[in-house]
């Protein structure tokens, strides 16, 4: 397998397709870089380079119990990105991804990066505080805490079932494989890496991050994802965004990469070409 070791010891697993200009994928908790698979095989397809990592914790990454953390994630990000020595890179993130390319970019700088895309990201902060009224009350976040500690393997079964995909709207028939797959690539990973991961992702403000990113972002959001709200997430992001774009969905869930990928990769592949 294809993997680096970090400063703290951990070792990081990722895919690397093709060639041309690279696009690095960052996927959403408690997933891995297989989420990506409509998008890696869509773009390879178009010329491009196609990288996606196993965040530390998930996928086939290794399951350390520390630092599950924002800014340990965007230095394991910059650690694929400087082994690789890529360069014009196009960052993607879904969801926690999102978070992570954000955290990556204000960190560690754009001079390997030329195109970023956030598509349902957490930033800029998802939890409710007197600075974000509008954010989800701390008890949404310690419920799934709960809910994950109680019974991994049924959590993962229920969150895909229902709300990520949008599996709970009215006439919307839930497809088996893609639920299994979630719950796959969930049970892949470490249970304390997720237990914190959900801290990581709720809790991290990215308002001055996004300030400081002077490439062009496009920021994709649906207003009905039913897991990162659409109105204290997308139009605040793009807002806070030097050069940021929205583009707003209607009846896409939470997992849209996955169940609207004909759509998605067709956007992205607009604004990576424009």
């Amino acid at each position: 397998m294809n993997t680096i070791t970090t400063r703290d010891g951990v070792q990081i697993f990722y895919k690397d397709w093709g060639r041309g200009q690279p696009i690095v994928f960052s996927h959403g908790w408690p997933l891995s870089a297989d989420d990506w698979d409509a998008q890696m095989l869509f773009f390879l397809n178009h010329g491009y380079r196609v990288i996606a990592h196993d965040r530390r914790g998930h996928g086939r990454s290794s399951q350390t119990g520390e630092g599950h953390d924002m800014d340990h994630y965007a230095d394991d990000l910059a650690a694929v990105v400087a082994h690789l020595d890529l360069k014009d890179a196009i960052h993607v993130g879904h969801s926690t991804g999102g978070g992570e390319v954000v955290r990556y970019l204000a960190r560690h700088g754009e001079s390997r990066a030329v195109k970023a895309a956030l598509l349902c990201a957490v930033a800029p902060l998802m939890m409710k505080t007197e600075a974000n009224p509008g954010g989800l009350p701390k008890a949404v976040f310690d419920d799934l805490q709960a809910q994950l500690a109680a019974n991994r393997s049924k959590f993962y079964r229920d969150l895909p079932e229902g709300p990520f995909y949008g599996y709970n709207r009215p006439g919307v028939k839930p497809v088996e494989a893609v639920i299994a797959n979630w719950w796959r690539q969930g049970m892949m990973g470490g249970a304390k890496a997720h237990y914190d991961g959900i801290v990581a992702f709720s809790q991290t403000d990215f308002s001055e991050d996004l300030k400081t990113i002077s490439i062009p972002v496009l920021v994709m959001h649906s207003e009905d994802d039913q897991i990162v709200p659409y109105a204290d997430a997308g139009p605040l992001s793009a807002k806070l965004l030097r050069n940021g774009t929205l583009k707003t969905y209607q009846g896409f869930p939470h997992g849209m990469p996955t169940t609207q990928a004909e759509t998605i990769n067709a956007d992205l592949l607009a604004f990576l070409k424009a």
